[in-house]
């Protein structure tokens, strides 16, 4: 998952042509001549958050107003960025998705601190400034999880991507959020592994081995991560907002979100992609109307597409 899943990345040139295909064909030909090792080197490089995120991270100063901190989940050092006071205010809790950083969510901070809302973000581990350097869909959880832990129940969240997912899935008894806006949100492990074993060439006999490694690092089964059973008893509002040209996590994935959460409309964007929808001036402005309380986006009753599921 995120972009949809950790996935290898893609550079423009010449040369991230060569990388690339260097790294199919050693995929290509360790599945076969070894297996059990090439399932691992594939299952930390999907783990691996990109570099990127961490000089991202540092080209970003924040403002004046904002607080760092940090806590520490699961042995690593969190990055949180505090606008207000949010023992005080009601919070607004922004969760990034895959290989980004908490500060990509900037361009919102003044439009929900104009609304009252006091703003948390955080780097997930392996990202921006936090320390780690493997990263998976139950470590975004168990720090969502935790950042709600410190700060307590959330007015709202707004999430991205494989955040998204995440933050479906901490809502329980000890954490929730009373609004959620998720835009772009990754459904499951199953459709990001298949997308990232089509990227880089890896045979399907290695699927089952692979999700064997993610359940050892992880201690969670992969079935445990599915959106649909937590989305059908979610009781709060939500707005899932989804490109209709998302390259990395399909339009489709969002509709999903949509149809399994009664409480969930679906806002359509085009052109956008995966990475500027995040704060697009238009989704910006469609998210506050829907905080507001005007009608965004459509409900969606069913689709053929999804019979099956």
């Amino acid at each position: 998952m995120s972009s949809p899943a950790p996935t290898v990345p893609v550079r423009s040139g010449l040369a991230a042509r060569l990388k690339l295909s260097t790294v199919r064909t050693f995929f290509a030909a360790g599945g076969r001549l070894a297996p059990r090792r090439t399932v691992n080197r594939a299952a930390r490089l999907f783990a691996t958050p990109f570099a990127s995120s961490r000089a991202r991270a540092d080209a970003v100063r924040g403002d004046e107003d904002m607080q760092r901190g940090s806590l520490v989940v699961n042995g690593e050092t969190i990055a949180t960025y505090v606008w207000g006071d949010p023992a005080r205010q009601p919070y607004a809790l922004l969760v990034h998705g895959w290989s980004s950083f908490g500060l990509r969510f900037l361009p919102w901070v003044a439009r929900l601190r104009a609304l009252g809302y006091a703003v948390v973000t955080f780097d997930q581990p392996g990202h921006g400034h936090s320390t780690g350097q493997l990263c998976t869909l139950p470590d975004f959880i168990a720090t969502v999880r935790a950042v709600g832990g410190r700060y307590g129940n959330a007015s709202l969240a707004i999430a991205h991507s494989l955040g998204g997912a995440a933050v479906t899935l901490a809502q329980d008894e000890s954490w929730r959020a009373e609004k959620l806006i998720l835009i772009a949100p990754a459904v499951d492990m199953y459709a990001a592994v298949r997308r990232f074993f089509r990227f880089v060439r890896l045979g399907d006999h290695l699927r089952e081995p692979f999700f064997d490694w993610l359940r050892r690092h992880t201690g969670v089964p992969v079935d445990e991560l599915k959106v649909e059973r937590k989305l059908r008893v979610l009781g709060q509002p939500g707005l899932v907002v989804h490109d209709l040209d998302d390259p990395d996590v399909p339009w489709a994935e969002g509709e999903r979100y949509a149809l399994h959460w009664s409480g969930a409309r679906l806002l359509t964007t085009f052109g956008l992609g995966h990475r500027r929808v995040v704060d697009a001036p238009e989704v910006v402005e469609a998210a506050l109307a829907f905080l507001r309380g005007e009608a965004v986006g459509q409900r969606v009753i069913g689709s053929p597409e999804l019979a099956g599921i």
